[in-house]
């Protein structure tokens, strides 16, 4: 259990890493700014802001509960890119 959730954290920190590199990481979901990164079974959600340079992390999820997410996240849109402008 404890080895499982300190891989989670060193993906979602490679992630971290990896967007602040370029934030063109990960599958465009629905909108350009939407994106999704695969880890196991799981799925890590967040938002990009191309003029600010900035990413924020809204959900970790699996593949069942996608649709659910996802439509929180765009039905709250508005909310999370606040968030990052």
């Amino acid at each position: 259990m404890m080895l499982q959730i300190k891989e989670k954290k060193i993906f979602i920190d490679n992630i971290k890493n990896q967007l602040q590199e370029n934030l063109n990481v990960g599958k465009p979901l629905k909108f350009d700014w939407f994106r999704e990164k695969r880890f196991e079974n799981k799925r890590l959600y967040y938002l990009i802001n191309r003029l600010t340079k900035k990413a924020i992390f809204v959900a970790f999820g699996s593949k069942k509960e996608q649709q659910k997410i996802v439509d929180h996240i765009i039905t709250n849109k508005a909310r999370y890119l606040k968030n990052i402008n």
